[in-house]
């Protein structure tokens, strides 16, 4: 296998997405030896009740910080407009940047047919800009990374495609049952969010909206709860899977049937 730089950059569009959907993975990444750093695309402006953009902007880039804390993680924000995200060259080149600033060697960020118009566009600049990174002609300040990062993508909300269609199955799950109270402390550091998720998606309980989300996606791994992941194995990427190896004994690959005691501990805990 090739050596990989062990940071992991994981680049989402706003603020919490990172906690909902891979910190979980994150948290066992960091427990074997690679640096965490978390960045998103957008200052998460438009998610706001009581703030309006400016201020709600700094509040969740606040909050953002605080959650990469406790992964002992660097965060950046690229502080594009939350709700108005779309590909130019411009981000590309800072993304690429970023790739190269870190030395990422994995990268995770969304599918490409995720749910919401900016995770799809965060998926479509972060490949984009990934694929690009060990060459010398990008007017970039930063110098070019050894390899191309191996490209990793989160789960879409909902298991659903932006039509509400049914999604490919998952190349691999990881097992995050020892890591869900790191989810929720970290996810609790986004405070202003519970309001906007009953606003938009008339969620009320922020946090067991995540942990109902993790119970299906471990009854789908056969484990209590879970992550699901894609690997971007095609031309330009590296197909190693690294993180499934780092992970053994927590990594399970293809959908697998919950055993008796663990539907019931599912059960008790729904």
């Amino acid at each position: 296998m090739k050596e990989f730089n062990k940071t992991v950059l994981t680049i989402q569009a706003h603020p919490d997405d990172t906690e909902i959907f891979c910190s979980g993975t994150l948290s066992l990444l960091r427990e074997r030896g690679f640096k965490i750093v978390i960045a998103t695309m957008t200052n998460g402006g438009m998610g706001g009740v009581a703030e309006d953009e400016k201020r709600t902007a700094a509040t969740r880039k606040k909050e953002a910080s605080r959650a990469a804390e406790i992964l002992d993680a660097e965060y950046y924000c690229l502080d594009e407009r939350d709700g108005y995200l779309f590909d130019n060259s411009e981000i590309r080149i800072k993304v690429t940047s970023l790739i190269r600033r870190v030395n990422a060697g994995i990268i995770i960020t969304h599918l490409p047919f995720d749910y919401h118009p900016d995770h799809r566009a965060t998926s479509t600049i972060v490949e984009a800009a990934a694929i690009v990174s060990t060459l010398p002609n990008i007017p970039s300040k930063e110098k070019p990374t050894d390899l191309t990062p191996l490209l990793y993508y989160s789960a879409p909300f909902g298991f659903r495609n932006n039509m509400g269609g049914k999604i490919p199955d998952p190349d691999f799950f990881i097992d995050v049952t020892t890591k869900f109270n790191i989810k929720k402390e970290m996810l609790g550091c986004h405070e202003s969010q519970k309001a906007v998720m009953e606003l938009m998606f008339n969620i009320t309980d922020f946090f067991g909206d995540m942990r109902e989300t993790d119970l299906k996606t471990g009854k789908m791994a056969g484990v209590k709860y879970a992550e699901a992941y894609w690997q971007n194995k095609g031309a330009g990427f590296y197909p190693e899977p690294l993180i499934q190896e780092k992970l053994k004994g927590f990594s399970l690959s293809g959908l697998r049937p919950c055993s008796a005691m663990q539907a019931k501990e599912i059960k008790n805990e729904s």
